[in-house]
């Protein structure tokens, strides 16, 4: 395949996109290196996926338990009632986030999702009271008309997140009986 071709191109974005997820910390040589591209391809590469928005950015792995932090996923189910425009721009304008802020909740990531809930939120908090304050801001922001349901699952153990294995991984056998 010519280096120029669409097929090519999208063989290279494919493997720096999967450099840059297990470490976006390392160096455009090292991923060049590992991806048989030139550094300059990589960073043309790296470059153009962050203008059209396929890389929205880069952040940090970190452990949780280490911060005094427990993480927990927070499942939504919605009512077939319309949300209102007013209620959407709260959404969109991340009202949530700012509100679950002032209580020690930080809002990880959230996905409006297709199942059994229609909403999928990982936050992080200190103990599950706050965890319940962020349920309550949730109903009154969202209006308690518009959910039907709200499911907390707390994490017991990261094996994996954002595509990094936990490097204490040994430590899930404590949660299983071994013969």
């Amino acid at each position: 395949m010519p280096k120029g071709s669409k097929e090519q191109i999208i063989v290279d974005e494919k493997k720096i996109i999967k450099e840059l997820q297990k470490n976006s910390k390392g160096s455009i040589v090292a991923i060049a290196k590992r991806c048989g591209c030139s550094k300059q391809r990589v960073r043309r590469i790296i470059k153009r996926l962050e203008k059209d928005k396929t890389i929205w950015g880069y952040c940090a792995v970190v452990d949780d338990e280490k911060r005094g932090l427990k993480r927990y996923f927070v499942l939504i189910k919605r009512t077939s009632k319309p949300a209102s425009k007013e209620k959407l721009d709260l959404v969109i304008g991340r009202e949530l986030k700012k509100e679950s802020a002032k209580i020690g909740v930080d809002v990880v990531s959230s996905y409006y999702v297709h199942g059994l809930f229609d909403w999928q939120l990982c936050i992080t908090a200190s103990h599950i009271g706050q965890v319940k304050r962020f349920c309550n801001i949730f109903n009154t922001l969202f209006a308690e008309d518009l959910i039907s349901d709200i499911q907390v699952l707390e994490v017991i153990f990261p094996v994996e997140k954002s595509g990094i294995v936990n490097p204490n991984i040994k430590e899930i056998e404590d949660f299983f009986t071994i013969e």
